[in-house]
C-alpha cells in the first residue's frame, strides 16, 4: 500500500507519517493543498490518498472531485476537524471512500485505509 498524504499543516503530515510508516505502510508522497494533491496523485499513482477537507487554494472537497475525474477508482479517505460534519458529508459525496476526524487515533486511521483498499 502506499499513501499521499494531503494536509496543509505540516505537523499534520509528520504525524499521518509517523503513524503509517510505524505499520510499515510505504509513503508515496505529501501535498499542502488541494493543487498539490492533484498534480502529486497523477505523477505518485498512490493506492490510497488521506486528504484534508479544509486547505488554502484548493479545498479537499474540490481536489477529491478533480481526483475522482482523472481516476474515478481513487481511493481517498477526507480528515476533517470536529465541527466539520456538512463538509464531510460534502466529502463523500464528492467521492472520499471514509472519513477520519481529527484529532484520530492511529488505530482509526489505519483501520480506514485497510478498508479504503478493500472497496
Amino acid at each position: 500500500m502506499s499513501v499521499l498524504i494531503v494536509d496543509d499543516a505540516a505537523f499534520m503530515r509528520m504525524t499521518i507519517r509517523r503513524i503509517l510508516e510505524e505499520k510499515d505502510i510505504k509513503i508515496a508522497g505529501e501535498a499542502a493543498n488541494g493543487l498539490e494533491a492533484i498534480k502529486k496523485y497523477q505523477e505518485l499513482k498512490p493506492k490510497v490518498v488521506t486528504m484534508d477537507i479544509t486547505m488554502p487554494e484548493m479545498d479537499g472537497v474540490e481536489a477529491i472531485r478533480q481526483i475522482r475525474k482523472i481516476d474515478p477508482n481513487a481511493k481517498i479517505i477526507a480528515c476533517s476537524a470536529m465541527g466539520q460534519e456538512v463538509m464531510v458529508i460534502e466529502a463523500i459525496k464528492a467521492g472520499a471512500k471514509s472519513f477520519v476526524v481529527k484529532p484520530f487515533k492511529s488505530e482509526k486511521l489505519v483501520e480506514e485505509l485497510q478498508r479504503a483498499l478493500n472497496t
